[in-house]
């Protein structure tokens, strides 16, 4: 499978005013023009602004496939969608959630990551398309895009080549990992699999386990 970065996105939380009161985001991302350093937390650059639920070792960098956007200008065809519109650090070609699986590694650039969830929406995504439904519409979309935790920290820039230098046994993909939060019947099996991933996510780990 041949996959590549196509675009690289970063930002610094801003505020905004939503029903009067102030909300800190970071989900206004931008091209970087440049290669840029990815490191344990996050690339040069960009930050999270609620560290309570985004960003960490296990949410550092999140990924989101180009294939998707077709899918979402049908959607919204009055929206502008420039690559980083869903708040992706990493706007990638040839990697789809049937075809990505928890634990598995990956080299971009100089840089290693491996796969740890899919992204549960927030209410910032309603903020950033000014849409209610925003978040819920993305969610039943299936089209999750995931998050990984950098390995190994290196530059990286679009147009390096993405490749899988590592799967993990247990075959869980992203769109299972989605179907067993979602608590989709008969994905019971799936979620004990999960459980023996060892780099899925914390939060998701405490997550499933409540779940047995």
């Amino acid at each position: 499978m041949s996959a590549k970065l196509i675009s690289v996105q970063v930002a610094i939380p801003r505020t905004v005013i939503v029903d009067g009161e102030e909300v800190s985001t970071g989900i206004f991302k931008t091209p970087v023009r440049k290669r840029v350093q990815m490191r344990a937390l996050n690339l040069d650059g960009d930050r999270q602004a609620d560290l309570s639920v985004h960003g960490g070792r296990d949410k550092a960098v999140y990924a989101y496939p180009s294939e998707h956007y077709g899918y979402w200008k049908k959607q919204l065809p009055d929206t502008a969608l420039p690559w980083g519109s869903f708040g992706e650090n990493l706007t990638t070609e040839g990697l789809l959630e049937d075809e990505v699986f928890l634990g598995d590694r990956f080299t971009i650039g100089e840089a290693e990551v491996v796969a740890t969830q899919p992204r549960i929406p927030c209410f910032r995504l309603n903020l950033k398309f000014q849409r209610d439904d925003m978040a819920k519409r993305f969610l039943a979309s299936r089209r999750s895009g995931f998050y990984f935790r950098v390995l190994r920290e290196g530059e990286i820039g679009a147009g390096d080549e993405i490749v899988r230098v590592g799967k993990d046994e247990n075959r869980v993909s992203i769109s299972d990992a989605l179907k067993v939060y979602l608590g989709a019947p008969g994905s019971g099996e799936i979620r004990e699999r999960a459980l023996r991933v060892k780099y899925l996510s914390d939060a998701w780990r405490e997550e499933f386990n409540g779940q047995a």
